[in-house]
């Protein structure tokens, strides 16, 4: 796989908005510490895309959240401050070290009460949600493995309610959509997801690129028609 190599001047940015506009704290930063310490991909989102995700919750009036990929939990933790009293999130994470990190971050931002890790994958863990007849979510986010990214959007929109808000991160994947060649791996299944949101006829979609710490990539979000 490519190496991310962000240019100086867009960290800048990315860490002068955080500091002026977005406001990261302590149990945020422990999540970002805990995963360095535990050997984890520093592959979270950014600070500004944490607190996007935070918003959308918010301005949706989402009450059930579903998230497909955990790692250390810091999106975990920014989507589960936006929900209200009463709202659940419920994340999946394939690996159980990752999964004994992100817990500990989630419990220590008191969001434990509010948040359920299903361990194991991904894929199995969705089909037993579905089995179990849990209340349809109102917003799905997928960072998870990208060869299965086009199962992902196949059961947000099976698990999703209509009108419900899906957010699929990693959509530009350093402009590999355009040159799979620079990531045989991962290209394939971004690029399938993107086609998918394009024709699915119970998807509205749109992908805005970005950059920052992570380099140069993008998020689609859509609409569950």
């Amino acid at each position: 796989m490519f190496e991310h190599q962000p240019r100086p001047e867009w960290i800048a940015a990315e860490e002068f908005l955080s500091r002026v506009v977005v406001h990261p704290d302590p149990a945020l930063q422990q999540a970002i510490n805990s995963a360095a310490e535990a050997g984890m991909p520093a592959i979270e989102v950014a600070p500004n895309a944490g607190k996007l995700l935070k918003l959308l919750v918010q301005l949706t009036g989402a009450r059930r959240v579903l998230e497909i990929g955990t790692l250390a939990g810091f999106s975990t933790i920014w989507m589960g401050r936006g929900l209200p009293p009463d709202g659940t999130l419920v994340t999946c994470e394939f690996l159980p070290k990752h999964a004994e990190v992100a817990w500990a971050n989630i419990d220590a931002a008191g969001l434990g009460e509010k948040v359920e890790i299903r361990l194991g994958p991904a894929l199995e863990t969705l089909a037993a949600l579905e089995e179990e007849g849990r209340a349809p979510f109102d917003f799905i986010f997928i960072d998870a493995d990208k060869e299965n990214n086009s199962r992902y959007l196949d059961w947000a929109v099976r698990l999703g309610r209509p009108g419900a808000t899906v957010v699929l991160d990693n959509a530009v994947w350093e402009g590999a959509i355009v040159d799979p060649a620079m990531d045989p791996v991962n290209a394939p299944g971004i690029i399938g997801a993107l086609e998918l949101l394009g024709k699915h006829p119970r998807l509205d979609a749109t992908v805005i690129q970005t950059v920052g710490s992570k380099g140069w990539d993008g998020f689609a979000l859509g609409r569950i028609r």
